[in-house]
C-alpha cells in the first residue's frame, strides 16, 4: 500500500492547475509545467486539493506513489522553485557564469564550458561557488549532475565540484614500508 500517495496535495492560490486527457499542467509565477499521468493512475482536482486515486495493483500503487511526488514537486516549482548550490574545491578551480553558459577552470589543459538546458539559470556568488535554480526539479537535478560530473571531489584531497551538502569521505594516504 503506498503511504505517499494517501497524502493529499495542497495548491497555492498563486498556482493554476488544468487536467484533461490524462495530462496535468501546472502554472504559476515560476513558469509552466506538464506531466502524462499513467493509465492505471487518476488525480481528483476539487477545492485546491488533488488527491490521488489507484488500482490495487502492484504497478498501480508504485505509479502512484511516483505520480504524487512528481505533481507536487511541480506545484512547488512554479510556486517557489528550487535550487542547488555547488561548490568548487581546489587550487586555480574558478567558475563564471555569462548568461546560459557556465565556464568552469578544473585543472584541465582547457576551460570547461557547460551550455545549460532551457529551464535552468545560473548565478557564481564568488569564483568558487555555482547556484542553479529552477522550477523544473528533473533538469536541475541533471544540470547539476553533469556539471559535478567534470570533476567528481576525490577521497584524498577532497579536490573536486561537489554539492554544498555533500560530504566527502576522506581516506588516508598510504604511509611508506618500513618507516
Amino acid at each position: 500500500m503506498s503511504r505517499v500517495a494517501k497524502n493529499p496535495i495542497t495548491i497555492p492560490d498563486s498556482v493554476k492547475v488544468s487536467i484533461e486527457n490524462s495530462i496535468i499542467e501546472v502554472s504559476g509565477s515560476k513558469g509552466n509545467l506538464n506531466f502524462k499521468i499513467p493509465d492505471s493512475v487518476s488525480l481528483n482536482y476539487e477545492e485546491n486539493i488533488i488527491t490521488v486515486q489507484y488500482q490495487e495493483s502492484q504497478q498501480s500503487v508504485a505509479l502512484a506513489g511516483t505520480t504524487r511526488a512528481l505533481v507536487n514537486n511541480m506545484v512547488i516549482g512554479v510556486s517557489e522553485g528550487f535550487q542547488k548550490k555547488l561548490q568548487l574545491v581546489g587550487v586555480g578551480y574558478r567558475a563564471k557564469a555569462s548568461g546560459k553558459l557556465l565556464e568552469l577552470s578544473l585543472g584541465f589543459s582547457h576551460p570547461v564550458k557547460y551550455q545549460l538546458p532551457e529551464d535552468v539559470s545560473v548565478e557564481t556568488p564568488s569564483q568558487t561557488e555555482v547556484v542553479l535554480s529552477s522550477h523544473n526539479k528533473q533538469a536541475l537535478g541533471q544540470a547539476a549532475a553533469e556539471i559535478r560530473a567534470f570533476r567528481p571531489p576525490e577521497p584524498y584531497k577532497g579536490k573536486g565540484v561537489k554539492y554544498a551538502d555533500e560530504v566527502i569521505k576522506r581516506k588516508e594516504a598510504k604511509k611508506a614500508a618500513g618507516a
